[in-house]
């Protein structure tokens, strides 16, 4: 009894070491993007970063865009568009709550977007986003829709002060990440019914997008150093009983 305790004790504390969202990423030539997914307060938060270390230089260079699809199509609202941590406004004074230049659509059709997908978030319309898709704020740069390239994506390692008129004079770019919120998610939902995702530079469906590699959770966990530690307690704790065992066991002389 006591070794299948230890055995459902560190079989737990494995599991609950594990990571919880779901990323895909890729990395090609001098661009490089990461969206992750996650579970949080009942809500589905998307991350999207531009993870590069290069300097953003054209409007090409500028994240502006992310496709996926969910299995099932759940129905969802999307509550907020924020800077993510760690990030900031460039070319723009500095803000927080950037939903009033991105906009959030599902059920797009087959057909609107490069792999047929029904969810999208972007910064600019591509044809395919407009000003009711506006996930809500202030409008802080240009037109009341998601049009041009303003508060797009620019890289993780963008230098301010370089970058053609097309990257400076955008009326505001974010630095790093974005965070969006979207609510109305089932009870008991699975990220890993997300896929067939696409990140998308520039303002046009003709400007380059890239499709992820491996999603980071499809590869084996890594359990975290206290799951080894608990693991090492367990298989000594183990290894005790099952001496005590066989000295219990052990016929006694005379």
């Amino acid at each position: 009894m006591l070794s299948r305790f230890l055995i459902a004790v560190v079989a737990l504390g494995l599991l609950g070491s594990s990571a919880q969202a779901e990323s895909f990423m890729f990395s090609q030539g001098t661009r490089a993007a990461q969206a992750d997914f996650d579970v949080v307060g009942g809500n589905l938060q998307v991350t999207l970063t531009n993870t590069s270390a290069f300097d953003t230089l054209v409007p090409v260079d500028v994240l502006t865009a992310l496709y996926f699809d969910i299995l099932g199509n759940p129905s969802l609202s999307a509550d907020s568009a924020r800077v993510g941590a760690g990030s900031s406004i460039i070319y723009d004074r500095a803000t927080s709550d950037v939903g009033g230049e991105w906009a959030y659509r599902q059920g797009i059709g087959s057909g609107a977007l490069p792999d047929g997908q029904s969810y999208g978030i972007s910064s600019t319309g591509m044809g395919v986003f407009g000003r009711w898709d506006i996930i809500g704020g202030q409008n802080l740069a240009g037109p009341v829709s998601p049009g041009g390239l303003q508060y797009g994506i620019a890289s993780a390692g963008d230098n301010p002060a370089t970058g053609n008129g097309g990257i400076r004079n955008t009326g505001g770019l974010i630095k790093n990440s974005a965070v969006f919120t979207l609510s109305s998610l089932p009870p008991g939902f699975s990220l890993d019914r997300i896929g067939n995702v696409r990140f998308q530079y520039g303002t046009s469906l003709l400007e380059p997008s890239f499709l992820p590699g491996i999603p980071q959770d499809a590869l084996p966990a890594v359990p975290e150093p206290s799951s080894f530690v608990l693991l090492g307690i367990g298989a000594v704790g183990l290894g005790a009983f099952v001496r005590r065992r066989r000295r219990l066991l052990k016929p006694q002389n005379g």
